[in-house]
């Protein structure tokens, strides 16, 4: 397990998407799963950074695991936030047009679609947000 603490700010999404390429790079990791774990990045530390201590900056931790048999990642994003649960949400209706729909929402929807598995938890006085993405 590997580990990253940064402050929660938006210019540190490429620092923490260096972060986890650098580890799916020692994975021989497929194409299409990096780059769905990259979109997941932007979306879920991008969301940490803006919200969870807005109008402050706090810190944020990022771990990177691997899981073996098969072969996946789990990546946990970590803060001391505002508790704030993203899978609460209503999908947004992704058949309506784009005048129709509600603001917000589509981000975590996509995540929730590429990723194998999202898990929220607030224990502790911290947000628990964990992602898996099988590679096999």
């Amino acid at each position: 397990m590997k580990e990253l603490t940064v402050d929660a700010a938006v210019e540190n999404i490429e620092t923490v998407t260096a972060f986890v390429m650098a580890e799916l790079e020692t994975l021989d990791c497929p194409v299409k799963a990096e780059t769905q774990i990259a979109i997941a990045i932007d979306e879920l530390f991008g969301n940490i950074a803006r919200y969870a201590y807005s109008p402050d900056i706090g810190k944020a931790t990022v771990r990177f695991e691997v899981d073996d048999d098969p072969t996946a990642v789990i990546i946990t994003f970590i803060d001391h936030g505002v508790p704030f649960n993203p899978l609460e949400h209503v999908d947004p209706d992704t058949h309506a047009s784009a005048e129709e729909r509600q603001i917000g929402g589509l981000g975590i929807f996509l995540v929730r679609k590429t990723m194998d598995m999202v898990e929220y938890a607030y224990r502790d006085g911290r947000n628990i947000l964990m992602i898996k993405k099988n590679l096999e």
